[in-house]
Formats: structure tokens, C-alpha cells, sequence
């Protein structure tokens, strides 16, 4: 079995520890770690492969994410896990924990042969030496430069350098490093800067990785669409629809308010669940990553490109 690492999981037990939340809300976290143990023990014992497999991990997600927008941050009495859930992170790294469970050889055969990372990690993005001309055999002083990504497909890769051929252990640096070869950034509410931010990025991965893909998943969009055409960014996947406006946002910054309009918000939760088509559009990306091979010499010429 993939070990796969638990940020949601983290969040709500960070959650337990913080001091500022109120104890009236402090049972209902205690239910929502209850529920995210039945989420993930469900999603273990699923007897299913392909895409019936990944529509069934997004259903028992779409149920799980339900319950914590609404039974523990919505009909909390006050506003502390309201106004603070993008600080906090409780429901946006549902999806940070979900998409790991993707990587499975029932969903891709291809997997059961590879050794690889899937989950949030460090990505390298650049190495590069801050020693002078006049540096000791000791000083290389290499550095290396990471891009933390929500979630990456990635092997660790290990370097050295040394001013020596032979790299003597006091005359050299090393270090490990996270090679993404599939990099993902999630929000919960794409906007124009976190897109930009996000081009940035995607040609930092691509030029230490130029075989990488990267992919910007939002459950929201919140700005006018922007081709990707002229970044680096593979794709942007939109997982549940376009952001509530600003002028109903406000009206649920109360309790009072969220507690009068319950039934309003629980009806446009289930209008605008995870889309299972569009996470099998993520899959089927992964799935064409690794059927590309090198091209073979032979083939290339029989058929007259490459």
C-alpha cells in the first residue's frame, strides 16, 4: 500500500489545539475527525477499479466536504470558523488529501511499477552556489531553491557537488531533493493574482523539470477566464463552478443570518458538488503521462516524425 500523507487530517487536529477556538465549537470538530475516519476508512474499502473507482472516491468526498462546510463551520453559533476557514484550512485541504488516492494502480495499471511520491511537497524548482571565486575547497555552499506545491506527483533525487572530483566529505555539499514531474496547486477561489502567481510558478517547475505538467485546481472560479496558452500552466480544472457573488457572501458573514439561511446554502452545496467528470479529466491526464515513451529511432523513421 502507497503510504499517503493526511494535511486534512493535520488541520483538524491543529484545529483541537487551537486556543482561540470556542468550546461551543470544540465538540463539533471532535464529530468532524468521527467523520473524516469513516471518510477515509470508506474510501479504503472500496472494491472498484478504473473510473467506477474514481467516481466512487469523489462521491464519499462530496458527502464528507458537505459535513464539514455545513455541520461544522455553516451552523457554528459563532464566526470564528467562518471568518477564518482560509486561515484555518479545514475544508480547502480536503482536497490537498483527497487527490492522493487517485494514484492507484486500479485507476492507472501503469503505477504498480513505479516507485514515486504522491502528495504536497517542496518541488525543486533551482540549485545554485553562493560561494566566490576566492571560497575554500570546503565553501561551494550549495543552495537549492523549492516551490511548495499542494500536490505533486515526484521522486526524491539526490546531489552533490564539490569543488573535487572525488567529493570528500568535508569539501562537499548534498542534499535531496523533490523532482515534480506532475505538480498541482489547489484553491479554493481561483482570482486573476493567484493565476499569475501560479505562471510564475509552473515556468520555474518546467525549466528545473522540463518534462513536468502543471495543473492549477480550484473548487471556484473567481475572475474571467485567461488562456493558458501563454504560460506554463497545462491546464486549469474547475471542480465545482463559479464563486457566489460578493453581495450574498455578505449576507452570510453572520451566524444569525447562516442559521436563517441554512437550507439556501445547503441547496447550492449540492448544486455545485466536486464534478466527477472533470476529476477523470485530471486521471486521464496522468494516464497519457505515463503511456509517453521516448520515441524509438526505428519507429521514428518508419513514420516520419517525432
Amino acid at each position: 500500500m502507497r503510504a499517503r500523507p493526511t494535511p486534512h487530517k493535520s488541520k483538524l487536529v491543529e484545529l483541537l489545539r487551537n486556543s482561540k477556538l470556542p468550546e461551543d465549537d470544540r465538540v463539533a470538530a471532535e464529530k468532524a475527525i468521527e467523520r473524516y475516519e469513516s471518510w477515509i476508512g470508506g474510501m479504503a474499502g472500496i472494491d472498484a477499479t478504473g473510473n467506477e473507482l474514481v467516481r466512487q472516491l469523489v462521491d464519499l468526498t462530496n458527502e464528507y466536504k458537505k459535513s464539514v462546510e455545513l455541520d461544522l463551520i455553516w451552523d457554528s453559533g459563532r464566526d470564528f470558523l467562518f471568518r477564518q476557514r482560509g486561515q484555518l484550512k479545514i475544508d480547502n485541504s480536503i482536497i490537498e488529501e483527497f487527490l492522493p488516492w487517485l494514484i492507484d494502480p486500479r485507476v492507472i495499471p501503469v503505477l504498480a511499477e513505479q516507485d514515486l511520491y504522491a502528495g504536497p511537497a517542496g518541488a525543486f524548482a533551482a540549485a545554485y552556489f553562493s560561494s566566490s571565486l576566492t571560497a575554500p575547497d570546503s565553501g561551494i555552499s550549495m543552495k537549492v531553491r523549492k516551490k511548495d506545491q499542494d500536490f505533486t506527483l515526484s521522486r526524491r533525487a539526490y546531489l552533490k557537488a564539490s569543488f573535487k572530483p572525488d567529493f570528500p566529505a568535508e569539501a562537499s555539499s548534498s542534499m535531496d531533493v523533490w523532482l515534480a514531474y506532475v505538480a498541482a496547486e489547489c484553491k479554493t477561489n481561483l482570482d486573476k493574482t493567484m493565476f499569475q502567481e501560479a505562471s510564475a510558478t509552473s515556468h520555474d517547475l518546467k525549466v528545473a523539470v522540463p518534462a513536468a505538467r502543471y495543473y492549477l485546481i480550484c473548487e471556484y472560479l473567481d475572475m474571467t477566464p485567461i488562456s493558458t496558452a501563454g504560460t506554463d500552466i497545462d491546464e486549469v480544472l474547475i471542480l465545482r463552478g463559479k464563486r457566489l457573488g460578493s453581495h450574498k457572501r455578505k449576507e452570510y458573514s453572520s451566524a444569525a443570518n447562516r442559521k436563517r439561511l441554512r437550507s439556501e446554502y445547503a441547496d447550492y452545496l449540492e448544486a455545485n458538488p466536486i464534478r466527477y467528470d472533470v476529476v477523470r479529466r485530471f486521471v486521464d491526464h496522468l494516464r497519457s503521462l505515463f503511456e509517453a515513451k521516448d520515441p524509438n529511432e526505428e519507429d521514428v523513421v518508419t513514420k516520419g516524425y517525432f
